[in-house]
């Protein structure tokens, strides 16, 4: 499997949310760039996720579902305090754009990210669409684990 994502950051003036929206956790069981691991909770729903190096916008991905009882007890051993995020999944013309909206050391921050089947997939770009950070490694949720929004001094 793989995964081809962009990340952009989202104009907070010209966004309303709209769509479905979810409160997600998840936390890390490895943030070593080559083999990220991941615990998710969504609801009644979770999954365990592994990551391999990105290589320009796309990487390896594979991803597991798992009980939330396995979740929870697999999000205590998590290396880092969990990543806490309300998820609002939008749909602009034929696009599937996520926005998360982050909480706790996070708030503040709010991300759009689109999934691609190819890089170079052309997609619809909603007015809220701010700049593009999908270079930017700060962005990674595993690195807003480590060095959360709220503690950015830049």
């Amino acid at each position: 499997m793989k995964e081809i994502e962009r990340k952009f950051l989202v104009r907070k003036e010209h966004f309303t949310p709209t769509g479905s929206q979810i409160i997600m956790t998840q936390g890390y069981l490895s943030v070593d760039p080559d083999r990220v691991v991941r615990v998710r909770r969504e609801g009644d729903q979770a999954w365990i996720t592994i990551k391999g190096r990105m290589e320009g916008i796309t990487r390896p991905e594979f991803e597991y579902p798992i009980s939330p009882e396995d979740a929870e007890a697999l999000l205590r051993l998590t290396l880092l305090p969990p990543v806490e995020k309300i998820r609002h999944r939008i749909t602009v013309e034929d696009t599937l754009w996520e926005v998360d909206e982050f909480l706790g050391a996070n708030a503040g921050l709010l991300l759009a990210e689109v999934e691609l089947e190819n890089e170079d997939t052309p997609f619809s770009r909603p007015a809220w669409l701010g700049e593009e950070v999908t270079h930017d490694r700060r962005y990674y949720n595993s690195q807003l684990a480590q060095h959360p929004y709220t503690q950015w001094h830049d």
